[in-house]
């Protein structure tokens, strides 16, 4: 699927996101026009999902972040669907993650601070459909965060 050198694009793609075509090339050892075929293919394959800016949410007031462990009533069929089609209407729920196992979702929930979450939770979180249990971990610190991996 991908060669040598799409993977020295993506490598160096990955090193700077803000790089333009040309650098890219450049830096890649292809001509500018290749690089962006290139870059075009992986696109339409779904090796490259889009470009996206990575906001610090904490500089900007968002102090509290809370992973909850969902567990979902496993007697009702619709009940996954729509609790996902709810918690996507939350704004304040920034990742949904689902799960095998004993919890069925992860939901990442920023808040500006514990009276903001309080609010959040009891007003937009508990009342989602279809809830059997939810656990809350409160995030003290990212020790590591990359989706980079080796190309």
């Amino acid at each position: 699927m991908l060669d040598n050198t799409d993977r020295r694009l993506l490598r160096h793609l990955q090193a700077d996101p803000t790089q333009s075509v040309a650098d890219l090339a450049r830096a890649s050892g292809v001509a500018a026009s290749k690089a962006y075929k290139r870059l075009e293919r992986m696109e339409e394959l779904g090796v490259l999902k889009g470009q996206r800016a990575v906001i610090d949410w904490h500089a900007l007031g968002y102090a509290v972040e809370v992973s909850l462990r969902v567990s979902l009533d496993k007697t009702e069929p619709q009940a996954f669907d729509r609790f996902i089609a709810a918690a996507r209407e939350v704004p304040e729920v920034t990742e949904i993650q689902t799960f095998l196992g004993r919890v069925d979702v992860r939901l990442t929930v920023l808040a500006r601070d514990m009276p903001h979450y309080q609010h959040l939770y009891r007003s937009r979180i508990l009342t989602l459909p279809h809830i059997t249990e939810i656990e809350a971990l409160m995030h003290v610190a990212t020790i590591k965060d990359v989706e980079a991996l080796p190309l």
